[in-house]
């Protein structure tokens, strides 16, 4: 039988730790194709290169897999490996980003560049999974990781996702006791309270630092900020239609304008 396509990409660059450990995941499961941004582009949400250059070279840094780096973003490195790289090819069995160096839970994921590739994958009618590691430190320990990216990646593989979905999975930092399972969340009300740091150049010139807290509104116990506090994998399907459409029916009875 043909091994499956997996095309790997990430948000913190083609360097990072994380796309390493996810590549070597991938190598057990099927061909490998990366594409994946030459430097890091975390917060760039779904940005795509407009009126500007793209620039697309051979990487050597990931033995026996074909890989690229690309001057774009994560959603550009899988526009152009769909519709450059692999034109009139083959197209992936399923799109992966990651590792990402941080968690994506929340409302996180709208400005995630990993979940971002990860979405792109699934406009394009691909099942596609953004993977992420909720530990910060420079130190970050991805080998528990492994484990669940590769059970939850060959789910994908053999019972595939609704059309135009992609899962959006943290996982735990790595802890005194192992991780208790998967769980299966929706979104947690949270959010990030930003303030804006005042601070001034060598030159006297004013600046802005952005800062803040991230802040949990949600009591509930189906979500994913309960799940990665409770030391569970958390899976979150995700879609890219952000219609609101428990807002329909009210505009179309409360808005004088209409009719």
């Amino acid at each position: 039988m043909q091994k499956p396509l997996i095309l790997v990409t990430n948000d913190d660059g083609i360097t990072s730790r994380g796309i390493l450990s996810l590549v070597n995941v991938m190598k057990e499961l099927g061909e490998v194709l990366v594409v994946a941004p030459n430097s890091p582009q975390s917060g760039m949400g779904h940005a795509i290169t407009v009126g500007d250059t793209l620039r697309l070279n051979e990487s050597f840094l990931f033995e026996g897999v074909k890989a690229y780096e690309c001057s774009g973003t994560p959603a550009d490195c899988v526009k152009i490996a769909r519709h450059h790289i692999l034109k009139g090819q083959r197209q992936p069995d399923v799109v992966v980003s990651g590792i990402n160096h941080g968690s994506n839970t929340s409302i996180s994921v709208l400005y995630s560049g990993t979940m971002s590739a990860a979405i792109e994958g699934a406009i394009e009618g691909t099942p596609a999974i953004g993977f992420s590691l909720c530990d910060y430190s420079h130190k970050a320990d991805f080998s528990h990781t492994s484990e669940f990216v590769k059970k939850i990646t060959k789910q994908v593989l053999e019972k595939e996702l609704p059309k135009g979905t992609a899962l959006n999975v943290n996982i735990p930092p790595k802890r005194n006791e192992p991780i208790k399972g998967i769980r299966i969340c929706r979104q947690a009300n949270a959010k990030w309270v930003e303030d804006f740091d005042k601070r001034y150049d060598p030159n006297g010139r004013s600046y802005f630092w952005m800062t803040g807290n991230f802040v949990n509104f949600d009591k509930g116990e189906d979500n994913d900020e309960w799940a990665i506090a409770n030391n569970y994998v958390s899976v979150v399907p995700c879609q890219f239609d952000l219609t609101a459409h428990q807002a329909i029916p009210f505009l179309n009875e409360e808005w004088y304008i209409l009719g």
